[in-house]
């Protein structure tokens, strides 16, 4: 990685101007928890989703991926419903799987969901502190 963020010849812009936007990495996230769905489903982890659910979810998640910027407040508080709402699903699922003593392979990927779900939750919280306590109004 350069000093200027690219990676061979991808570039993810900071947005330095604004205080505590975490955007760009709650964005990686919703597109690797996207991956790990349709994986999970597709190689018959036992998730707590239909198979419809899960193919939803993860469009849903590319497409908030896709849309997040500094400059829109409201996808952020979108962003965090959808953190939310992961880490309930994936978080109660994953401490149910580690009670019933389910196979490991099941549990990894509904443990892992949670844990990017908790973490996008996080990243998405300290986005909207910064943008609602800083100088930049919604557009």
């Amino acid at each position: 990685m350069s000093d200027d963020g690219s990676v061979s010849g991808w570039s993810i812009k900071r947005h330095p101007e604004v205080p505590h936007y975490h955007g760009d990495e709650t964005r990686g996230l919703f597109v690797l928890s996207a991956i790990m769905l349709i994986v999970a489903q597709s190689t018959g982890a036992e998730l707590p989703l239909s198979t419809t659910g899960a193919v939803v979810g993860a469009a849903v998640l590319v497409i908030a991926a896709g849309i997040t910027n500094p400059m829109q407040h409201g996808i952020h508080w979108f962003n965090a419903l959808l953190a939310v709402t992961g880490t309930l699903i994936f978080g109660i699922s994953a401490v149910e799987h580690y009670r019933a003593g389910v196979h490991i392979f099941d549990f990894v990927f509904v443990e892992a969901l949670a844990l990017l779900s908790l973490i996008a939750l996080y990243l998405t919280t300290k986005t909207i502190r910064g943008l609602s306590t800083s100088l930049y109004p919604p557009h």
